[in-house]
């Protein structure tokens, strides 16, 4: 198995520039669209770094326009081409923390899209409700970055909410932002499925992977399969085929099993399910091997108390708190709504050596 070569360096134009030389050489060779996936794959990695060669010039030819409308503000004493520097320099400073932050997306496949995996934990109904309400925060987030999702899987509650759901995040960098997000989140509030009214504490698992097929090189072998075809169903009201075209896949030697049902054909279910079971098995060996390298254990960990990354707590006082990070904030229903930035970034600094902000209050 391969994965894609690490998008480090982000400020080293030389090293991009010698990349983007290097595929430009490859691509002009006679045998490049030998093979068409590598080929699109070599050609996508180098748009990437195109664009981030033109993210690191773009603050440096803005300060030489910013130095010559300062030289006219002094010679001619006009006020507005100050007025025009100081904005400028806003913007510059702005892009150049951003750049400082897609320095910290320098992991093995932070660039590449993400699958991401809820699950309820112990509580029945009410963690089950937990999970739809997790589904909705990461799709709003995805939303506002302007990402692309979609529901591959999806096992509803029996009376509401939802007991797992897999479903993608298609775009530059998912998988590096929700990267922070693997771990088990804890729910503190008044259950509505209470009569009497009670604080009821419950718990979810998030888990995310990358979604990079088209850069790994994987066998899966048809033996160590076993498939398994059944009808489509959702939660919801959700629009849903009425055939047998829903796929689970059964990695046998692992015991992975993998599930689609969101396209209408069992052949698309099958496709997306054996994208999602590379991913996974990729995912396995890269863990395994860091266990091995650190003497750790793999991410996943109880889905209970003392387990948990973050809290929400909606009662009797309102506040989401990352148990890693120590970023916090009052405004719980922001998060709930998708407003996960500050809580991604506190973690990515830390992930850098760099202590975050401190929290509020």
């Amino acid at each position: 198995m391969r994965g894609r070569s690490s998008s480090g360096g982000f400020f080293d134009p030389d090293r991009l520039q010698r990349r983007i030389a290097e595929i430009e050489s490859l691509s002009a060779s006679s045998d490049f669209w030998t093979d068409p996936r590598k080929a699109q794959n070599l050609l996508k990695e180098k748009a990437r770094l195109e664009r981030d060669l033109d993210a690191f010039r773009k603050p440096l030819r803005d300060l030489e326009d910013a130095g010559e409308l300062l030289r006219m503000a002094e010679e001619e004493g006009a006020e507005e081409f100050g007025d025009e520097v100081a904005t400028s320099l806003d913007a510059i400073e702005r892009r150049v923390g951003d750049l400082e932050f897609a320095r910290m997306m320098s992991g093995e496949n932070d660039a590449a899209s993400a699958i991401v995996e809820i699950h309820a934990g112990a509580g029945g109904t009410e963690s089950q409700d937990w999970v739809e309400m997790l589904l909705r925060m990461y799709l709003r987030w995805a939303e506002r970055r302007g990402y692309r999702t979609s529901i591959a899987d999806i096992l509803a509650g029996e009376e509401a909410g939802l007991k797992s759901v897999t479903f993608s995040v298609e775009g530059e960098y998912a998988f590096g932002y929700l990267k922070a997000e693997t771990g088990v989140h804890r729910l503190v509030r008044i259950s509505p499925f209470d009569a009497n009214a009670r604080r009821h504490t419950t718990f979810a698992s998030v888990f995310v992977i990358p979604d990079i097929e088209d850069t790994i090189e994987i066998e899966v072998r048809e033996e160590d399969l076993r498939v398994d075809t059944y009808r489509s169903s959702g939660a919801g009201g959700q629009h849903v085929n009425k055939t047998d075209s829903a796929v689970r896949l059964t990695h046998l030697p692992t015991g992975i099993v993998v599930a689609c049902q969101n396209e209408r054909s069992q052949h698309k279910n099958r496709a997306t399910a054996m994208r999602i079971l590379k991913a996974r098995l990729y995912d396995l060996e890269r863990r395994k091997r860091e266990a091995e390298r650190d003497q750790v254990e793999a991410q996943k960990k109880g889905i209970d108390f003392g387990s948990q990354i973050r809290s929400y707590v909606l009662h009797p006082y309102r506040m989401v708190k990352d148990l890693r990070t120590g970023h916090e904030t009052g405004n719980a229903d922001a998060v709930l709504d998708g407003d996960l930035d500050g809580f991604i970034e506190a973690y990515l600094l830390q992930a850098a050596g760099r202590a975050p902000a401190a929290p509020p209050g």
